[in-house]
Parts: structure tokens; sequence; C-alpha cells
């Protein structure tokens, strides 16, 4: 796939990629803009000093390129 508006892939970056079991990486949303909103993917939620804290280490969602207008609408509409 090409670099675009929608979708990037840094094959140069030292954590490339940082998740694993994705055909094409879209490295466009290096920082989840869902960290803070709910994601319809797979995070998980972990505990740490009396906090729930979200992990994504094995969340693909904001990677895969077909899911690019899904997080915009989300963006767009809360």
């Amino acid at each position: 796939m090409d670099n675009s508006c929608r979708f990037f892939e840094n094959r140069d970056c030292e954590y490339f990629p940082c998740h694993k079991g994705t055909g094409d990486f879209n490295c466009m949303f290096c920082y989840c803009p869902l960290y803070h909103l709910k994601c319809p993917g797979a995070p998980e939620y972990k505990e740490k000093n009396g906090k729930m804290l979200k992990v994504c280490t094995n969340c693909n969602f904001p990677h895969k390129p077909e899911n690019y207008d899904k997080i915009m609408d989300i963006l767009k509409n809360g």
C-alpha cells in the first residue's frame, strides 16, 4: 500500500512494527487517538496503584488501513 493522507508506514522506525499480526501496517495513528475514548478494538485493562489503565499492546485496530474511516467517524461523533 502506498503512503498517503490515509495511510503511512514507517519501516525505518526503531519500533516497527509496534504490534504483531497485521498485513499492511498503518503508522498514521502511532499514538492511538482512541486511547481516551471507547475503542472498538481489543484493549485490555489492568490495575496499577489503584487505577485502571488501558493497555493497547494487543490492539491492532488503529493500525489496520481499513479502519481509518471508522476512527475518523469516532473522532468526529464521539
